[in-house]
């Protein structure tokens, strides 16, 4: 039984440097057509990493050529298994560009909107890829209108839109949080919350950016000079009227009556004085 293993490990071992030895002579020194069987072989046994560097070799001697649909498909799929989502999504997309009639076409366009989801990092960072992965999933929805995955695109579209509107909210969030050391910033606030709501219409975020929109405009009156307050204080009882019609039993109500109380207050000193 000891020898029978043995004789196994062996023969393992052996598989191994034989298959080491094949990539390396081919690699270095075979042919175009045994680099591109090779690639193959190792595409199908999912040694993807191998057959790129494969593909690498003979994509210049097969451009032009029918093998190069089945080549580009592979490289893109290969870097997509390897991770590498930003080149997976270029060279999808640049396949459903070079084979629209391609039977990989509609597969392509979906792996490239994904690859970019993939690539699209968390929100407080840059939002380039996630911009690119909802055109990429718009424009498959709308090619694509009877395809199997258009309920999973519909559903990465959504996750990618709530993504950059976490980012907008975030970025107001921060406006107001800083807004102490510079009032400019409370302004800028608002911008970012009427621009939230204006470009997301129906996001999730719509109470809470309401809410602080209307903080905002609560603050800027307390720390405004007696010129500016007549104003700001007009504004900022539309911003609280604004919030409790699209929320009547909103869960910053307490809270936002509780500041509409001191913007009263303010007023009525305007008028005593």
């Amino acid at each position: 039984m000891r020898k029978i293993k043995i004789l196994t490990l062996i023969f393992s071992v052996s598989l191994l440097f034989n298959s080491c030895g094949e990539y390396s002579r081919t690699l270095g020194k075979g042919s175009m057509a045994d680099r591109y069987k090779l690639a193959v072989k190792k595409y199908e046994a999912k040694e993807y990493a191998k057959a790129l560097r494969l593909f690498e070799l003979v994509i210049p001697s097969y451009r032009g050529k029918p093998q190069m649909e089945r080549i580009q498909f592979m490289v893109a799929q290969s870097n997509f298994n390897e991770k590498s989502y930003a080149t997976a999504a270029y060279h999808f997309d640049r396949f459903t560009i070079n084979y629209p009639k391609s039977s990989k076409n509609e597969e392509a366009a979906f792996l490239s909107a994904y690859s970019y989801k993939l690539a699209s990092p968390s929100s407080s960072l840059d939002q380039t890829d996630t911009n690119k992965a909802i055109i990429a999933f718009q424009t498959f929805i709308d090619a694509y209108p009877d395809s199997d995955r258009l309920e999973e695109a519909n559903k990465h579209y959504r996750e990618l839109q709530f993504k950059l509107e976490t980012k907008a909210f975030e970025i107001g969030k921060t406006y107001y949080k800083t807004a102490l050391t510079d009032f400019r910033n409370y302004n800028s606030a608002i911008v970012v919350f009427d621009n939230l709501i204006n470009d997301f219409l129906g996001t999730k975020l719509k109470e809470e950016a309401l809410y602080y929109r209307f903080k905002a405009f609560h603050d800027l009156v307390i720390v405004s000079t007696e010129r500016k307050k007549p104003n700001r204080i007009k504004d900022a009882i539309a911003a609280y009227e604004k919030l409790v019609r699209n929320f009547p039993k909103s869960k910053f109500l307490k809270d936002s009556d509780k500041l509409l109380s001191e913007i009263k207050k303010e007023e009525k000193q305007l008028v005593k004085s």
